[in-house]
C-alpha cells in the first residue's frame, strides 16, 4: 500500500461510515499510540504504511464498496449459498466490518 492509497482509503472509509475520518482516527485504527500516532499516520500517507499495518487496513477496507471482499473472506460464492442471497449477504458482511471499525474508533 502506498501513501496515496492510504489517503484514499481514509476518504473511502469515512464515506462508508458516514463521517470524515481524521488522521488521529486512522492512527487509532492502525493501533498507533495516541501521542504521535496522527503524525506517524501523516508520514505514512506519504511513504506508505508498514506491511503489517497494510495487511490490517486491507481487511478494514472491506467496509467500503470501493474495495473488494478479500478472497479468504468471500464465502458468498459457494455452492451452498443461493445466488439470490449472495448480494444481501455481501452487504451484511460489509456492514459488520463497518460496525467493527466504529467499535475500534470508540
Amino acid at each position: 500500500m502506498t501513501g496515496p492509497e492510504l489517503r484514499k482509503l481514509r476518504e473511502h472509509l469515512g464515506e462508508a461510515l458516514g463521517r470524515k475520518l481524521t488522521a488521529a482516527d486512522m492512527a487509532k485504527l492502525c493501533g498507533l499510540p495516541g501521542a504521535g500516532g496522527a503524525e506517524m499516520l501523516r508520514r505514512w500517507e506519504v511513504t506508505g504504511p508498514t506491511p503489517k499495518v497494510a495487511g490490517l487496513l486491507s481487511v478494514l477496507a472491506m467496509a467500503s464498496e470501493h474495495y473488494p471482499i478479500l478472497e479468504k473472506f468471500d464465502v458468498f460464492d459457494r455452492h451452498d449459498v443461493p445466488v439470490k442471497e449472495r448480494a444481501a449477504r455481501r452487504q451484511a458482511f460489509r456492514e459488520q466490518i463497518r460496525d467493527d471499525v466504529r467499535r475500534r474508533l470508540d
